[in-house]
């Protein structure tokens, strides 16, 4: 079956956003040239890709994590800014935030019983 394996975002500013995303989840990126640098964790990748002429329309990745209240704080520390503060639905809560170019994420957990 076919899953979500790679998620790109168009930024202006690859380092950048590479301190952001190490800031806020403690994640490393491997560079692919001067525009271009991804996760290679072997599950869900991000690609952030700052080759204008590649770029296309945003879509909102979701990153799931343990502890919300954590994951909150540290993206704030790192330079997001909330958009949609934490929610519950179903199954589990999530808030939404963007980095500091402007691509929205959400970042949920699973309610545990």
């Amino acid at each position: 079956m076919a899953r979500l394996n790679y998620v790109e975002l168009p930024v202006r500013d690859v380092p950048a956003l590479k301190q952001f995303y190490a800031q806020a989840f403690g994640w490393s990126f491997t560079d692919f040239g001067p525009d271009y640098a991804g996760t290679t964790s072997g599950d869900v990748d991000l690609g952030l890709n700052g080759d204008t002429d590649q770029w296309t329309a945003q879509l909102l990745p979701v990153i799931e994590v343990d502890d919300l209240e954590a994951a909150l704080d540290q993206v704030v520390a790192a330079g997001g800014t909330v958009t949609l503060p934490i929610f519950e639905f179903p199954g589990g809560r999530r808030f939404h935030f963007k980095d500091p170019h402007g691509h929205e994420l959400g970042v949920w957990t699973q309610t545990r019983e």
